[in-house]
């Protein structure tokens, strides 16, 4: 019998058991479904880590001071550690080998004036590298430059948020704004961002359109911290140039700040390649064991289309008996069966893709779980389910292929 009689008699015998055929392929299709579904779940929760650590630098190494009580920094500063320090940044610069840039910021919250509008936004002194090695992007205007910095020019870029919220419809380039009692000129304005930043050695999101960038030389100069026992500035953003040795070039910065600090752990470090790894391990296990999830889907779908099909060889043992006495082989009635479950399988599969990808764009639509769709999830699916069916069709297959003619024909 030639291959396209099998389809086509595959075709006919799903026509004519509809609702039969729809509930052997339920299990295929949700199967199918759920492996793309949960493999764009996982590339797309992969592309935000990815993201989100791109914005701290996979070649960064983050020293950031640590939140502690006032009564905690009185202990600390009475045993002579001074807290994070320019110091600290020239040393880090000047010693550990493989470092390409290092930023250092202070920081202030502070209400922002201009006419007789107001926003709360945090004040942050950074050299001119910060705003670039963070991936900031400028939306008009310029970045603090080394100029600004070495002339401590009482100039700033604002977040997009402060722009919106002060200037509305006017252009804030050139405008002055008032901080505390000091006025400053507006040179730049930055686009949107989210970053993620420290919080006790893990990372969260940080609104930064509210936030205020000044040349660090100017923050040092016209700004009076808010607690006189926090450091001189609150991070330290050591660029590597390369992520092959953040580890051993952490420990080295961690040497030098205990010397600096009088062995007074008053500060974090965060290495944002070494937590993209770590979060890469978890989420392996995540898509694992969803995958294991799906694949069970599968392989139940896989076990009711050979029950379907035991069934069907015995509801069509006559017409077996009748084909082979009439010339057709053992393999020919095979083919006809494993031929079925294929199409089975193949019609489930492609329901199962197309259930999949709705899921995964309704999933992204409506809730704040972000996915994306390869095509290389679609085509593992969809090539697993046909090889359920080849697999759960042969015993079917072989059981039709070894009934006898003569009672085949006698079965009633």
């Amino acid at each position: 019998m030639q291959f396209g009689e099998n389809i086509t008699l595959a075709v006919r015998a799903l026509a004519d058991h509809k609702m039969r055929s729809f509930l052997t392929m339920l299990g295929i299709i949700f199967g199918v479904a759920s492996v793309i579904a949960m493999l764009s779940i996982g590339e797309g929760a992969k592309r935000e880590a990815i993201a989100k650590y791109q914005d701290l630098g996979v070649n960064n190494i983050i020293v950031r001071e640590k939140s502690m009580s006032d009564a905690e920094l009185e202990e600390v500063r009475a045993k002579f550690s001074p807290g994070l320090s320019l110091n600290d940044a020239d040393v880090i610069k000047d010693v550990v080998p493989g470092v390409d840039k290092v930023a250092a910021q202070a920081e202030l919250s502070a209400e922002v004036r201009y006419t007789d509008k107001t926003v709360k936004s945090t004040v942050i002194g950074v050299t001119a590298d910060f705003l670039p090695m963070m991936n900031f992007k400028v939306g008009k205007g310029e970045l603090i430059t080394e100029r600004h910095y070495n002339e401590r020019l009482k100039v700033c870029v604002i977040g997009a948020g402060v722009a919106n919220s002060l200037f509305q419809s006017d252009d804030p380039i050139g405008q002055m704004i008032k901080i505390e009692d000091q006025w400053l000129e507006v040179v730049g304005v930055l686009q949107s961002k989210t970053l993620f930043t420290e919080t006790v050695g893990e990372l969260a999101a940080r609104d930064m359109n509210t936030d205020v960038y000044i040349p660090l030389t100017t923050f040092l100069n016209r700004f009076t911290p808010e607690n006189a026992l926090t450091s001189q500035i609150q991070q330290i953003t050591v660029q590597m140039d390369g992520s092959g040795k953040l580890l051993e070039s952490s420990k080295l910065i961690e040497e030098i700040l205990k010397r600096h600090h009088w062995k007074q752990e008053d500060y974090n470090i965060v290495i944002p390649f070494e937590l993209l790894k770590q979060e890469e391990k978890e989420r392996q296990i995540y898509n694992f064991l969803l995958g294991a999830i799906a694949a069970i889907s599968l392989i139940v779908g896989g076990i009711g289309i050979m029950n379907i099909m035991l069934a069907t060889v015995m509801e069509r043992t006559r017409e077996i008996g009748i084909r082979r006495a009439i010339g057709a082989r053992k393999a020919d009635i095979m083919s006809q069966f494993v031929t079925e479950a294929v199409v089975i399988s193949i019609v489930g599969g492609l329901i199962g893709v197309l259930l999949g990808v709705t899921l995964s764009l309704i999933v992204s639509s409506f809730t704040d779980v972000s996915t994306y769709i390869r095509l290389y999830s679609i085509i593992v699916a969809f090539t697993f389910s046909v090889i359920v069916g080849i697999s759960f069709g042969w015993l079917p297959a072989k059981n039709a292929a070894s009934l006898k003619p003569v009672d085949s024909i006698r079965y009633e």
